[in-house]
């Protein structure tokens, strides 16, 4: 594998992301703080806990789901799609680089950039909440994979898009309910008992699920099926982009 050219792709990114820090990092930051006060302190007085744990805590876990998966989608989307819309796709394509290694820069780059966000919001909710991590190398664990997961996802997204709308189709109709309909901010157990088989259907409740027991050993479906999720969605994404660079699927804009 060609290193180089996975560094390259990874600084250039990464480059970017410094030049806009505003955007990139510091909005997505500010936005969350404001959930914390408006739910962690508006609803959070009517609220006092949920299974053991105050409301304010409870619901960190899902606010730093709901800024990584939209955060790793966004940056990874835009990073290939860029190109394609500027032209400089085919300088891209007839460089010396496999589909491997320039998914992987593009990839890591968007990754490195949600879990940044992800630690920083971490950090910031110990400043609004009283916060426990039960199990800090899960936590870590489910993060990072999380992060690589929807930024793989993000690059197929940002190769289908043929204009900006598209590029924030999926993300605002379909990522941004399953978070909040996945448990971001309750448990399904709260939920009738129909409504709670309807949201297993939700793969989004599966990965906050266990990014919540992570904190507080509390969990609405089983750990194992929580891996199996994140899993088996990493292995579709990356057998998803192998098919889309052999054939040449809208890689060209």
């Amino acid at each position: 594998m060609n290193l180089q050219a996975i560094r390259a792709i990874y600084r250039f990114e990464m480059a970017r992301t410094f030049r806009t820090i505003a955007q990139s990092i510091i909005s997505p930051v500010l936005s969350t703080s404001l959930y914390f006060i408006v739910f962690g302190t508006a609803i959070g007085s009517r609220i006092d806990q949920v299974e053991g744990v105050s409301y304010g805590a409870f619901i960190v876990p899902g606010l730093i789901m709901l800024t990584v998966l939209t955060q790793s989608i966004s940056n990874a989307s835009f990073g290939i799609y860029f190109p394609k819309f500027i032209g400089t796709i085919y300088e891209l394509l007839s460089a010396p680089a496999s589909f491997l290694e320039i998914t992987a820069g593009y990839v890591l780059a968007a990754a490195t950039k949600s879990f940044m966000i992800g630690v920083i919001i971490l950090v910031t909710a110990f400043f609004f909440v009283e916060l426990q991590i039960l199990h800090p190398v899960w936590m870590l664990t489910f993060l990072v994979l999380t992060c690589l997961s929807f930024s793989l996802f993000g690059f197929i997204i940002g190769i289908w898009a043929q204009n900006f709308e598209q590029l924030q189709l999926i993300p605002l109709l379909a990522v941004t309910p399953l978070v909040f309909l996945g448990g971001a901010f309750y448990s399904i157990t709260m939920l009738p008992e129909a409504w709670q088989t309807i949201s297993l259907f939700n793969p989004v409740v599966y990965l906050i699920s266990g990014f919540r027991w992570s904190f507080f050993g509390l969990a609405d479906v089983a750990l194992g099926w929580s891996l199996v999720a994140i899993l088996g969605f990493t292995g579709a994404c990356i057998l998803t982009i192998g098919w889309i660079f052999k054939t040449g699927w809208r890689i060209r804009a």
